[in-house]
């Protein structure tokens, strides 16, 4: 049998990915009423109902007969509680005896079956009939109850994050704001958002999405991150000429202002290591200038850098050595 008349070849079922974070309801937002959660199919129309439709949630397939006993009794549990899940799953009902090729490809031989469709292929399933209990399990298991949210928002936030590493600060925006339109108080998706717009220069709308984030949740590490890189970012605007301050470090290795402000202007530029050995030679010739402000403008560094930042660690390494040496 070639691909194309196997309904579980590769031909079938290929849809193009979104940036749209969705859960437990049916695409753009639409309700799916009981005709669109359930229904019958046939074998020309398996590849649509059931390959195709198992890439958006999974689908249940349930084999059945008219002459089948046990199958009367099976398919109204499993319509109710397919209903009863809101979207997150679908049920496609198929008359073996109309449509025997499916269930003869599938090696099934005694019915009712209910096999389950995920993703283009069948991954899971069960023979006989259940007591609803059991069924209402059965679709738990493999549809969880929240409708997949969180599934879907870590996925979300797992590409979020592969398009910040890429350098891709506009796509991620787009994926985080997707996020908050389905939990507009998710944090993770908050800082994110915040921390692209300050790598965009809209320094404005960071800080406007950093208003949002819940009190209690203003000391996790993204949010901190976005709100040290927008008071650097700040800071940095006032500072002036960068080619002006080093000639005053020629002229003078000792002012210290001008390599605090220099220090700000090379962080701004990406430059952290030149940055964080400028606040450390300021720490190594006077501790005390500006009452211990070349260490706390370090600290302030680190949590913008993030602890995982190779100029965090080196820069740290630098300043234990300083401090306790």
């Amino acid at each position: 049998m070639s691909d194309t008349d196997n309904p579980f070849g590769g031909g079938y079922g290929s849809m193009p990915g979104t940036t749209t974070v969705s859960y437990g309801a049916a695409p753009n937002g639409a309700a799916r009423s009981a005709g669109e959660v359930i229904k019958d199919t046939t074998t020309a129309a398996f590849p649509a109902d059931v390959i195709a439709e198992s890439k958006s949630q999974p689908v249940l397939v349930d084999f059945w007969a008219p002459w089948c006993g046990p199958c009367k009794q099976l398919t109204p549990v499993l319509e109710k509680v397919v209903r009863a899940a809101g979207g997150r799953v679908k049920l496609v009902k198929m008359n073996i005896d109309d449509h025997p090729a499916i269930a003869g490809q599938l090696g099934i031989q005694s019915i009712p079956a209910v096999i389950v469709f995920a993703d283009g292929k069948p991954v899971d399933g069960f023979m006989g009939s259940l007591p609803e209990s059991k069924v209402r399990e059965f679709i738990d298991r493999i549809a969880s109850p929240d409708g997949g949210k969180d599934a879907a928002i870590q996925s979300a936030l797992d590409a979020a994050t592969q398009a910040v590493e890429t350098g891709d600060a506009a796509q991620a925006a787009q994926i985080y704001a997707a996020i908050l339109a389905e939990v507009p108080d998710h944090v993770a998706a908050l800082a994110g958002l915040a921390n692209c717009l300050i790598e965009l220069g809209d320094l404005e709308q960071a800080k406007a999405t950093l208003e949002r984030v819940p009190a209690d949740k203003k000391e996790d590490a993204g949010v901190r991150a976005a709100e040290a890189k927008i008071a650097l970012a700040d800071q940095v605007a006032t500072l002036g000429d960068p080619a002006a301050l080093e000639a005053r470090l020629r002229e003078n290795p000792k002012d210290h202002q001008a390599r605090f402000d220099l220090a700000m202007i090379l962080n701004a530029k990406g430059q952290r290591h030149e940055a964080a050995d400028h606040l450390l030679a300021i720490m190594k010739a006077d501790r005390a200038w500006n009452d211990d402000g070349a260490r706390k403008q370090l600290l302030q560094f680190f949590d913008a850098w993030g602890a995982g930042d190779e100029a965090s660690a080196t820069a740290r390494r630098k300043l234990s050595s300083l401090l306790f040496s």
